[in-house]
């Protein structure tokens, strides 16, 4: 089938294959990829693009795994290294009292020492500080080790989580889906089929949460397809994705350094490609910390229409890894601007995306 054809289907508002989207990725000037996903945009969120008021809370990176991609992780002692207690995490709650975030997003290392009732009791103190606060809280990769730790099934783990006051769970740990690749780059981790049946279980139990993808190692772009794919039917199972988050493998101080990074031309095309076969999930997040402000600009006019939040200086995950923002944040006038030089609305939201 030719591109042209392909570019008919979707214009009628059809879902691509697996096939159909491989002719796209590789055969598709970037010009036509831009109208597809933006057509696909507009047709989802109109002139809008989302942003929401958050901080980062990244308790550790003290981590037993040993991903090749990350740049991120500690042993105990290791310079770079840190390990808050309870106080200090919740003293960095009580500095943001009065920012007018409505989300915290928890994530960090996966801490061999602790387990679900641990950060549990984290979220309870945090709504105590801040009780209209939405916790969006551990990835699948997370949430898989510490709910074996305490020895509970994943149902009761997520269900302890929630009563403690966590409504949502972010994407990250997807990695690629392929085993044989997660073999090569994160083989402690757990696997493609465990990422996927703890967001389908999560949903069942009422939480919505988002889905990433790292691309720009040793992946093809037939793993690329696959890992979306995955997805699809995953959301056409549950409707729980709010957003889909690819994230572009930073090569700095990490294992697969060598690699280097894709460029800006394969980001976008990624970013189109994820809005047009991801016809079911709502939203495709530029996450701006990752790609940097100029190229999150730029992907407003490759389909996505959300670049995440204000995040005021609050993550460490991509400065150490060499992205461009070392100390990330962004005012609320420079996400307006953004959005308007694109020829969009910035709209803020809530983690749920209630437009506020």
């Amino acid at each position: 089938m030719s591109v042209e054809q392909i570019a008919e289907i979707l214009s009628r508002g059809e879902r691509i294959d697996a096939a159909q989207a491989k002719v796209l990725w590789e055969q598709a000037p970037l010009w036509l990829l831009a109208r597809l996903a933006v057509e696909a945009k507009v047709g989802k969120s109109g002139d809008k693009v989302f942003y929401n008021k958050n901080f980062h809370l990244e308790p550790t990176n003290i981590c037993l795994f040993e991903c090749r991609f990350c740049s991120y992780r500690r042993r105990k002692g290791e310079p770079g290294a840190w390990d808050y207690s309870m106080e200090e995490v919740l003293a960095q709650v009580e500095a943001r009292k009065g920012c007018g975030a409505t989300e915290v997003h928890i994530v960090g290392g996966v801490h061999p020492e602790r387990d679900i009732y641990y950060y549990a009791e984290m979220i309870r103190r945090i709504k105590e500080i801040m009780p209209a606060i939405c916790v969006k809280a551990f990835t699948a990769v997370e949430l898989h080790y510490m709910i074996r730790k305490a020895g509970l099934t994943i149902e009761e783990g997520l269900q302890l989580l929630k009563e403690a006051g966590m409504e949502s769970i972010p994407g990250g740990g997807a990695e690629i889906f392929d085993e044989k690749i997660r073999a090569e780059i994160c083989p402690q981790k757990c696997s493609s089929v465990e990422w996927l049946d703890m967001h389908e279980r999560a949903h069942k139990l009422g939480y919505d949460s988002n889905a990433t993808m790292l691309y720009g190692h040793i992946e093809s772009i037939d793993h690329r397809i696959d890992h979306l794919m995955r997805l699809r039917d995953l959301q056409d199972r549950t409707g729980g994705f709010n957003a889909f988050i690819p994230l572009k493998f930073r090569s700095a101080n990490n294992g697969l350094e060598s690699l280097g990074e894709t460029s800006v031309v394969d980001d976008m095309r990624t970013l189109a490609m994820s809005r047009l076969i991801l016809d079911n999930v709502p939203h495709i997040k530029a996450y701006w910390v990752m790609y940097g402000k100029e190229s999150a600009e730029l992907a407003l006019s490759f389909g996505a229409d959300d670049i995440d939040g204000t995040i005021e200086d609050s993550t460490k995950i991509y400065s150490m890894a060499g992205a461009k923002d070392q100390r990330p944040r962004l005012t609320i006038g420079e996400i307006e601007k953004m959005c308007a030089v694109a020829g969009f609305r910035a709209i803020e939201r809530d983690t749920h995306y209630n437009e506020l």
